[in-house]
């Protein structure tokens, strides 16, 4: 949740040490964030200032009230990609009307991410799975990489989706235009080379600076080859957004979307960062930190951002200590917009385009998808559907695509959790699973069941199933069944009635249904609700059941 106060004590209580590294590092995201705000404007469909108002007074927001100490933030290609997806269509082509949305976009996503900060929903990063969430990514590298072709090869490509826009390519080769062709190798090339040559100047600010340098000399806007033109110098006044009210509702759930999949993704990058660094971060703090970036980023006219990992791996590898890095990148790129944007006009499409190709493939996470397939194929599958599914709908639509994968894997994993059969281990203490020691033994009248998972509605049929398919296969000798209530952290009503039903079903047959574990907690709960269970007969462990139930068992076998 937003808490001012201990924000301003942290920064009040900054250590002066810090602060040759935290400049140096600032200085090192802008170097970064300037060019590539530049591009991830272009991408989300506005003129180049709004990338670079975007990089500002989000930086200061997060610095303010975030909790890692390593995040950037800012525009992230994911998220432009997102927001082109929702306001594009929305806006017919009308330029004022389509900043309008995005501005309203970015504060709706604002003021969700703060309210579920309220609601204290940082749990929603772990919502989307890992397999989910690089799925997801990588089909928005290929939407990224796919959205540029036209402006590489100098013509535009019209058709949508994946297949569709490379036989449009193919098709059209020969209307390539080679200037702004050449343009494209050479920024590739660019990008490339300089972080071999020189790997402390950002690659993407030397393409840029590389390709304008070039058409500047050669007077290649003569020859065709488009460029951002005059870039406005000067901060944003603000301007209350204006559009049809009936787009609210559409809005709104697509700001929800954009909320859950930019939150999730900024966790990742902050939680990994944390990680190597040593300290832990606060999702709640920081869904209201990203929801108050927004609202900062809206108050600038800029768009919806995010947590930028390319830039917070800037940070880190400079020797970033604190936010005071964000708050350094955020005075130099503001700077930059007061006084140096003359040299932006000749910056090429055709360079930006190389950028946003090169951001789209670090997207890309081939190597994590093939190690999810070594964990278990049927994770590395659904990270494969996620990608199909933004490849066949889009990247807005995919969000609820992967939404749904996502409670699907839940509901799969939760309804049908794994149950085993235990039984003794020579030369080990306790019960072990017999399916994974063939040498176990387990006691000819007693059936001990480990059922793994919570005993509710939506498994409560699948634990009957399991427990007589067992029954039928121990085999005529059978006198109890003993549950491990260890495992089972909950249980409802349908649950609860699913073990009356099982009890009688159990001893219709002459068979006793016990439990072992929680004996305390089953009781206290019974008796509070007035439901009688004495049907199932409680021992407080699985030694105990074994111990009393096998002496039991032996003296019935004497009589």
């Amino acid at each position: 949740m937003i808490d001012s106060v201990h924000a301003v004590a942290t920064l009040r209580r900054y250590v002066r040490k810090d602060a040759k590294a935290d400049l140096a590092a600032g200085l090192a995201v802008a170097a970064v964030a300037v060019p590539v705000g530049v591009a991830y404007a272009e991408l989300a469909g506005f003129r180049p200032e709004i990338g670079l108002y975007s990089s500002i007074l989000p930086l200061v927001a997060y610095a303010a009230f975030g909790s890692s100490r390593q995040l950037i933030v800012g525009p992230d290609a994911a998220t432009c990609a997102l927001v082109a997806a929702v306001v594009a269509p929305l806006a017919h082509g009308d330029a004022a009307l389509y900043a309008s949305l995005s501005v309203t976009l970015a504060l709706m996503t604002g003021v969700i991410c703060i309210a579920a900060s309220f609601l204290r929903l940082g749990v929603l990063a772990d919502f989307l799975s890992r397999p989910i969430l690089v799925g997801f990514l990588n089909g928005v590298a290929l939407s990224i990489m796919l959205g540029q072709m036209g402006k590489l090869l100098g013509f535009r490509v019209a058709a949508k989706g994946i297949i569709p826009p490379i036989v449009e390519v193919l098709g059209r080769l020969g209307e390539i235009h080679a200037p702004t062709l050449a343009v494209a190798a050479g920024a590739f090339a660019v990008l490339i080379i300089a972080p071999r040559l020189a790997p402390r100047l950002p690659a993407s600010i030397a393409a840029m600076g590389v390709a304008g340098v070039a058409v500047a000399a050669f007077g290649l806007e003569r020859h065709g080859v488009k460029t951002l033109g005059v870039v406005p110098s000067g901060l944003p006044a603000f301007r209350a957004p204006h559009f049809d009210p009936d787009l609210t509702p559409e809005l709104l759930a697509q700001a929800a979307g954009l909320a859950l999949v930019s939150f999730s993704s900024l966790m990742l990058t902050s939680r990994s960062f944390a990680s190597k660094n040593g300290y832990d971060v606060d999702p709640d703090r920081d869904f209201a930190a990203l929801g108050i970036a927004n609202l900062a980023s809206a108050l600038s006219q800029g768009f919806t951002i995010s947590g930028a990992d390319s830039r917070t791996a800037v940070a880190d590898a400079a020797g970033g200590r604190t936010r005071v890095t964000g708050l350094v990148a955020a005075a130099a790129v503001a700077l930059v917009v007061m006084v140096f944007t003359a040299p932006l006009r000749y910056v090429p499409e055709a360079a930006m385009a190389a950028v946003l190709v090169m951001a789209g493939l670090s997207l890309v996470d081939l190597q994590t998808l093939r190690i999810l397939y070594r964990i278990d194929p049927i994770e590395a599958g659904l990270s494969v559907l996620a990608t199909i599914g933004v490849v066949a709908v889009g990247p807005v639509n995919a969000i609820l695509f992967v939404v749904i994968l996502a409670l699907l894997r839940f509901v799969q994993l939760a309804a049908r959790p794994r149950v085993e059969i235990l039984g003794q281990v020579k030369g080990m203490s306790g019960w072990h699973s017999l399916a994974r020691h063939a040498e176990g033994e387990a006691h000819p009248s007693l059936l001990l069941l480990r059922f793994n998972g919570p005993l509710v509605f939506f498994n409560a049929a699948f634990f009957k199933q399991k427990i007589m398919a067992s029954v039928h296969e121990a085999g005529p000798e059978l006198r109890n069944v003993v549950i491990d209530l260890l495992p089972v952290t909950t249980i409802d009503a349908t649950g609860l009635f699913a073990v009356k039903e099982v009890a009688e079903a159990l001893r219709a047959k002459g068979v006793g249904l016990c439990a072992a574990g929680r004996a305390t907690e089953w009781r206290q709960w019974s008796e509070k609700r007035d439901f009688d269970i004495r049907i199932v007969r409680m021992f407080p462990s699985l030694r105990a059941a074994f111990s009393e139930l096998g002496a039991e068992a032996e003296r019935h076998g004497q009589e």
